[in-house]
């Protein structure tokens, strides 16, 4: 039984790695004479600071300001890809009933992303986050957190539950954050194949259960009544 349990956003909770491999490829071209392949967008993308992009793509630890010039504009075309595709900018399938149940039930639980604040603030007004969330728990590349797979972001999130991390399950689609997840030594790691291939998953010892969707985790794995999350 766990008390809690975090999310990964991208690819887990919003199946949007189309749409930021697409911005990416666009973007790496710029840096680069050739775009991201699909093997470099797994491992060295997903789950990434865009500072860790970037300074694969150019070789080189880049400059703060270099940085934020590059980020700002990815992720301004990033988010209009997603306004413009309104269809397809919902939560995951199986999502919104997973997380009524949490709410319900009081069981403590919170996002942890890699996504940087204005990212993190169009999620929060486009998916109305705050009616599951306590949005000041969650966790996101504020400038101060290791980039995935650094076990930081899961050991904060955790201690933001007041739990510890082997008291929490993770759900995560990247390698990275799985990798991340073990690192902080989580209790439960279940990846869900948002866009990956379900046999990539089996080969990670860490994974202990792979999902397609959200109605596929089994509510009894967690302790009810829950840890207060106040």
């Amino acid at each position: 039984m766990y008390k809690g349990i975090i999310f990964d956003f991208n690819g887990t909770l919003f199946f949007d790695s189309e749409k930021h491999q697409e911005a990416w490829r666009e973007f790496a071209k710029r840096l680069r004479p050739e775009p991201f392949t699909d093997e470099e967008m797994r491992d060295f993308m997903f789950g990434r600071t865009n500072e860790d992009i970037i300074a694969y793509l150019i070789k080189k630890r880049p400059s703060p300001e270099l940085v934020e010039e590059l980020a700002k504009e990815k992720e301004s075309v990033y988010r209009e890809m997603c306004r413009k595709d309104s269809k397809n900018t919902i939560l995951a399938p199986g999502a919104v009933e997973f997380l009524d149940y949490l709410k319900d039930k009081n069981i403590p639980h919170t996002i942890a992303t890699m996504s940087e604040k204005d990212n993190v603030e169009f999620y929060i007004e486009e998916f109305k986050l705050e009616k599951w969330f306590d949005i000041d728990k969650i966790v996101y590349a504020d400038g101060t957190i290791p980039g995935k797979p650094a076990p930081d972001i899961y050991i904060k999130a955790a201690k933001n539950l007041k739990l510890e991390p082997k008291e929490c399950i993770v759900v995560e689609d990247a390698v990275s954050g799985i990798e991340s997840a073990k690192n902080a030594q989580i209790g439960k790691i279940i990846a869900i194949a948002s866009m990956e291939s379900v046999d990539l998953y089996k080969n990670i010892p860490a994974v202990s259960q792979i999902i397609k969707n959200f109605n596929e985790i089994d509510k009894n794995i967690l302790s009810i009544p829950a840890l207060s999350n106040k």
